[in-house]
């Protein structure tokens, strides 16, 4: 992997990790359409940006996190059935459903599902004041929709906002919800990767990993302050579209250029 790669990737990483698009689907086409073969090392960046992205969560909500402790026990909830199911399931997803064709029918069906949403929270309003204000109960279902992202190119954003809907929150704060459930989630997730991985790091490849973590945490502090801005005003519908042109175009461009759609 070459440093302009590196901080492309970065960036799509960065701007799609918490926008309802599937961060792990583009990633997977992107290094397709890059002839990047998948590697042990290529594995090991993709955590490390993830790592990145996690970390802009944490700066741009930092007082949300420190103001109380209520929201803890929400997130707990709402991670645990993503924990319970990843333990046992995530491997055998990794192995077999981390295909271009699985992205590209997840990208269309989410996108589909998107617009659908979109269309029902046009005028809805929550039924919670905060995000704290949840009950355990709902914050149990958020966590077995968000399970559904462990399917890549599903989306955990997606998967976790339409579950905060469900529950009863608005468009706003399904997503900041989100935001907030993405540390746990990725934090657990990755690190269980790194650990995996760790004989996989060299030290003459630390720069191209710390060039991904920093430009993937730049990316994402912008994509998080966006997005909320836009849902508020144009909700999820355009998201869809895109995700269903998207995957579209992928199997077009894997049609002509001959790239392999299964592992």
């Amino acid at each position: 992997m070459t440093f302009l790669q590196a901080v492309l990737i970065g960036i799509l990483e960065g701007l799609t990790e918490f926008l309802p698009v599937s961060s792990t689907g583009h990633m997977i086409l992107a290094t397709a359409l890059m002839g990047i073969q998948n590697t042990d090392f290529v594995k090991t960046f993709e955590i490390v940006i993830q790592l990145g992205a996690i970390l802009a969560v944490v700066v741009l909500y930092f007082k949300r996190f420190t103001t109380g402790f209520r929201i803890y026990t929400k997130l707990f909830a709402a991670f645990l059935p993503t924990a319970i199911i990843g333990f046992f399931a995530y491997r055998y997803i990794k192995q077999y459903l981390f295909t271009p064709i699985v992205v590209t029918v997840a990208l269309i069906v989410g996108g589909i599902v998107l617009i659908l949403i979109d269309r029902w929270t046009e005028t809805r309003t929550s039924r919670y004041e905060g995000l704290a204000d949840i009950s355990i109960p709902d914050a149990i279902k958020i966590g077995f929709f968000q399970s559904l992202s462990m399917i890549p190119g599903t989306s955990r954003s997606a998967a976790s906002i339409i579950g905060g809907i469900y529950a009863g929150f608005d468009r706003t704060l399904a997503n900041e919800f989100s935001f907030l459930l993405a540390v746990p989630t990725m934090f657990a997730a990755s690190a269980l990767d790194l650990v995996r991985s760790r004989g996989n790091i060299h030290s003459a490849e630390l720069p191209i990993l710390a060039t991904g973590f920093v430009v993937a945490f730049i990316s994402a502090l912008f994509a998080m302050k966006g997005f909320i801005a836009w849902i508020q005003k144009h909700g999820f519908k355009h998201f869809g579209y895109y995700r269903i042109a998207l995957g579209i175009l992928f199997l077009i461009l894997c049609w002509k250029l001959g790239i392999n759609l299964r592992p």
